[in-house]
């Protein structure tokens, strides 16, 4: 069987290049080999942020008073809450196959392993292509401590579909992942220890917002050990009839250990590079082992392109679309390049932080001139009339020239307003232009233009 596109991968970049193709009339067909929407749809993106949901409608009940509003017993069902978030997963995973379907593309089920740039085998069944599109995401990284081998701990995929509560729960690495469950848990009244070797949670966010929203759940209960090392762990003493979890490690006080009910192992994500033939390409790669591409997604081999985590440039799924979209444009001969100039990123904590483009950490490393402006989320009115005895911030990063650089925000909705500061970053608007925009009032995104 000959394709014009095939494509290994069936995440969001893998079906958004899917579309593109079949939408372009190209004849593709798409290598799976578990569910349609990878890991974003079916246990990373969506799945979280359904449970964050949960979390935050039962934080809004049990606070309802703050707004005048009496919610005498508010309770929640966790195995209820669980299916609910499988229920919205096969909703979501039946839609990208319909839309799929109705552009054409085949979708074939299995694992596909690369023979060369042109020929790809899945069971017994070799696929011709014009064009190769590596689209295979990323796994959970388990790193090699002592003992993890031997003590029964959870990855963000158990606790997606865990239905009981545990009385603690320990979280080593306070990234986006652990910083979410750990969100979640201590919403639903777990007690949560957040163990993260940096002197900071939320590496690669900005870091004096990053500081605020770990003081704002400090005073919700969950315990921070920051600049803190784990060396081992091991089963620790049984308790009401279910073994406990001794996490051991090392700051620069000296040895310490606690004990938790469960172990979540958020550290982080890699690539996945092995189990589909990718040696058979010889593609370029980077020092880090990351797949080489140039801003059209073109590998170093002519026909081959690589979209999403396998790039090792941003492992968040609307990156790899915007990747996807600029491969397929290739393709189909229309003029696009690619651009990381202002990705955003976002943590769906209970406030929300996101931000997009540069941080005061990396304009400093680069030694680049600046200026930051910031503003209490309190001068947007429609912030305040939803957000009672709640603080946030807005910093924005200008440079000399007063062109926008960055943009950073704590307090709910960051995720929503975020992309207003992408598109006057990617745009490089200065401040004087983006204050032209009009904004629509009451919204929380004003608060831009309040603080340029």
């Amino acid at each position: 069987m000959k394709y014009q596109v095939a494509i290994i991968g069936g995440g969001p970049a893998g079906y958004t290049a899917a579309e593109a193709a079949g939408k372009a009339g190209l004849s593709v067909v798409l290598f799976e080999k578990q569910n349609l929407g990878g890991v974003c749809l079916n246990e990373g993106c969506i799945p979280t942020k359904t449970l964050l949901y949960s979390a935050k409608t039962y934080d809004g009940a049990r606070h309802a008073s703050k707004y005048a509003v009496n919610v005498p017993e508010a309770s929640f069902d966790l195995p209820k809450i669980i299916a609910r978030k499988q229920k919205v997963v096969r909703k979501l995973v039946l839609g990208v196959k319909g839309k799929l379907t109705a552009h054409n593309v085949a979708i074939v089920s299995g694992e596909a392993t690369v023979i060369d740039k042109n020929h790809v085998q899945c069971g017994e069944e070799t696929y011709e292509c014009e064009n190769l599109l590596l689209c295979t995401g990323s796994e959970t990284f388990i790193p090699g401590i002592p003992g993890i081998d031997t003590v029964p701990y959870w990855t963000h995929r158990d606790a997606l579909d865990n239905k009981e509560l545990p009385a603690s729960l320990a979280v080593i690495g306070g990234g986006v992942i652990g910083m979410e469950f750990a969100s979640f848990f201590n919403s639903l009244g777990v007690q949560v220890t957040v163990i993260e070797m940096l002197d900071e949670i939320l590496g690669g966010m900005d870091r004096e917002l990053s500081a605020m929203l770990r003081a704002e759940y400090a005073k919700r209960g969950i315990n921070f050990m920051l600049s803190t090392k784990v060396v081992s762990v091991a089963e620790a003493s049984v308790e009401d009839g279910q073994p406990q979890i001794q996490v051991n490690y090392e700051t620069a006080e000296g040895a310490g250990s606690i004990v938790a009910a469960k172990l979540l192992m958020s550290v982080g994500r890699r690539p996945v590079t092995k189990g589909f033939g990718l040696e058979n390409l010889n593609l370029a790669k980077t020092e880090r082992g990351n797949i080489c591409v140039n801003e059209q997604m073109q590998t170093s081999v002519p026909g081959v392109y690589a979209c999403g985590d396998l790039t090792g440039f941003s492992l968040l799924a609307h990156t790899a679309v915007r990747e996807a979209e600029v491969a397929m444009h290739t393709i189909t001969g229309k003029k696009d390049a690619m651009s990381y100039r202002a990705i955003p990123g976002v943590v769906y904590t209970n406030p929300e932080i996101a931000g997009v483009g540069e941080t005061e950490e990396s304009l400093q490393k680069k030694g680049v001139a600046y200026r930051a402006v910031k503003l209490p989320m309190a001068y947007s009115g429609r912030f305040v009339a939803e957000n009672e005895g709640v603080n946030g911030v807005c910093k924005l990063l200008l440079a000399e020239d007063d062109t926008v650089l960055g943009a950073h925000v704590l307090g709910n909705p960051a995720s929503e307003i975020i992309t207003l500061a992408g598109m006057a970053i990617e745009l490089k608007l200065t401040a004087a232009e983006w204050k032209k925009i009009v904004f629509p009032h009451p919204t929380v995104g004003e608060i831009f233009k309040e603080a340029l």
